[in-house]
């Protein structure tokens, strides 16, 4: 049973014999709220901690838990001389995997190291720094659970923090939940991010949100702005706030500083005893509801696409192109891009045509998007109900002289170098300017940052 929660950020400088303490001063309410933190704790000491950390080995797919019996870790890169052991619960590791995995989630329990692909890998600061704060008198006794997030979407992750509560609750645990996270990293010049002012916008609205206890509207934030944000806390939280859904339960907000360019809020989560309308069937229903709308308006290129991915993968026969009789005569350099709840699942083209029409074009993109993009494994049929698709019809190419006649919303960009050429499409969200357009396209190249290329541009006709 889940008796607490609690936001915390995790700079190192605030741990004595790090920081100075100048600087240590300067985030005097950020440590006093942890100290507060540490005293609601102790006065109903927890049998487990469960921490979420952002700063351990990561997965795009998964849900990984640290299984090794015991777990440990220093902070002697950051100047302290000191060991942390702790004894891991086994028990409820194991109970969080089964119940998660009922749920239909990838929830893996793996030693740290094989975790981390054979790295040694002792406990990061996201997870040190915070239990620095907690008095040994109770926090010994403690077992510790660690979680560090992972890149499914926000309501999978929000899921998962059900499944952690509902295993706390099938053994009796009583179990504390830390969200370890720093709020943007980018809220002023000189920041460890470059300064964006909707990071400082980010934090006041995730604060805000905190306060007026509102779970839902953290899932309608705008994405980008979570993304220039450069925060390293909101998957943290969505996972802790999951492990109350159906529950009632008031936020305290204890601090919110920035005095380094970075966010550091602290706010505690406290249960009332009464049950709520669980969040998971409206943000599923969302889920679902808004691939369906997609699917209705589908544009004939598109619903060609999909429909033979789909075959592809399930090893049916391909569909004939019947609804694309108007493109027959029609020859073009193709892209076909999937997605996966907002984020790129596959995306493969042709620069120029290479097939005899149009859907031939499409055909062959779209089967190479789903199984030969090599950042991704090949879609699994179990994946086809959450894709969505576009396809971009390329335009004539022509020659440029440099970035200065690029526009990242309407041109892409060609970078030939030798016998090296990349390619990026317009429109992309999160470029913003034809530097960056360059860059990106280079690297998909190979071509070095410093070396001189070649520059076309071109339009795309993009259909969804």
């Amino acid at each position: 049973m889940i008796h607490l929660g609690a936001l915390v950020p995790h700079p190192p400088l605030i741990v004595p014999g790090v920081g100075r303490e100048s600087e240590r001063a300067k985030v005097g309410e950020t440590i006093r709220a942890l100290g507060e933190v540490d005293r609601l704790l102790a006065e109903d000491p927890p049998e487990t901690l469960v921490v979420f950390t952002p700063h351990g080995t990561v997965y795009s797919d998964a849900v990984v838990i640290y299984a090794d019996g015991e777990l440990t870790g220093d902070l002697r890169q950051f100047g302290v001389q000191q060991d942390w052991r702790w004894e891991n619960d086994p028990e409820l590791v194991e109970r969080i995997a089964a119940v998660g995995r009922t749920a239909g989630l990838p929830v893996y329990p793996l030693p740290q190291r094989e975790a981390a692909r054979g790295r040694d890998a002792g406990l990061d600061h996201g997870v040190l720094v915070p239990l620095s704060f907690f008095d040994p008198s109770w926090a010994a006794r403690a077992r510790l659970v660690v979680i560090p997030l992972s890149f499914l979407p926000l309501e999978e992750l929000y899921r998962f923090g059900t499944a952690v509560a509902e295993a706390a609750g099938q053994l009796g645990r009583k179990t504390a939940i830390i969200a370890s996270g720093d709020l943007s990293h980018c809220l002023q010049p000189g920041a460890p991010a470059p300064y964006d002012p909707r990071g400082a916008e980010f934090d006041r609205k995730l604060m805000e949100l905190l306060r007026e206890e509102d779970i839902a509207r953290f899932f309608r934030l705008d994405p980008v702005l979570v993304e220039k944000a450069a925060e390293c806390g909101f998957r943290s939280l969505i996972m802790l706030l999951g492990t109350f859904d159906a529950k009632e339960f008031r936020v305290k907000v204890h601090s919110y500083q920035g005095p380094f360019g970075v966010g550091y809020g602290v706010a505690t989560f406290h249960p009332t005893g009464a049950s709520r309308e669980s969040l998971v069937p409206e943000l599923f229903g969302q889920r679902a509801a808004a691939v369906a709308a997609r699917r209705a308006a589908e544009s004939p290129l598109v619903r060609y696409a999909r429909r033979v991915v789909e075959a592809h993968v399930r090893k049916q026969p391909l569909p004939q192109p019947e609804e694309l009789d108007d493109y027959a005569a029609e020859r073009a350099g193709v892209f076909v891009s999937l997605k996966k709840h907002g984020q790129l699942r596959g995306c493969i083209g042709t620069i120029e045509p290479t097939q005899a029409n149009l859907a031939a074009e499409i055909r062959q993109n779209a089967i190479s998007a789903a199984s030969h993009d090599h950042r991704f494994d090949p879609v699994e049929p179990e994946e086809l109900a959450d894709l969505t698709y576009s396809v971009d019809v390329l335009q004539a190419a022509e020659a440029i002289d440099g970035p200065d006649q690029l526009d990242p919303d309407r041109y892409g960009v060609i970078v030939s170098r030798g016998g090296r050429r990349g390619l990026l499409l317009p429109n992309i969200e999160g470029v913003e300017t034809a530097a960056e357009q360059v860059a990106i396209a280079k690297r998909k190249a190979g071509i070095g940052a410093d070396e001189p290329v070649q520059l076309e541009r071109f339009e795309v006709v993009r259909y969804y």
